[in-house]
């Protein structure tokens, strides 16, 4: 946990020397400040996983000579052909367009985005996966 906190640590060094010279060369008050903040989120995050690292104690990854094997194994499954994520972004895209267009696209976003995801749950409960 200390590597991904320094590295978040070194980001926000980095979008607040980016804010200062970006607020020096181009005296644009809404940009430098969009990247002030965006310093600031990267502060928040490193402190969050510095703090939680002491309390922690180190990890595999923080270890330079760890083996994967170290690692936990068990990240859980995810399924390697399943085409539900593409209905599911399609359906947010037609929700998000929606919003633009037409109240009525919204609302076909929305139904399709529900089938998406009852389709993504239940993918291993049908046919040859049933159990």
């Amino acid at each position: 946990m200390k590597f991904g906190g320094k590295l978040f640590a070194y980001g926000c060094v980095f979008y607040f020397l980016v804010a200062a010279v970006y607020g020096f060369m181009s005296h644009d008050p809404v940009g430098t400040t969009a990247i002030a903040l965006t310093g600031g989120l990267a502060f928040l995050i490193a402190f969050y996983v510095l703090f939680t690292a002491k309390r922690v104690g180190p990890l595999p990854e923080d270890n330079e000579n760890a083996e994967i094997s170290d690692a936990d194994s068990e990240y859980g499954f995810f399924s390697p052909h399943s085409w539900w994520p593409l209905v599911i972004g399609g359906s947010t895209m037609l929700f998000i367009l929606g919003f633009i267009f037409a109240s009525w696209l919204a609302v076909l976003g929305v139904v399709s985005l529900l089938f998406g995801v009852f389709g993504l749950v239940y993918e291993y409960y049908r046919g040859d996966f049933a159990n």
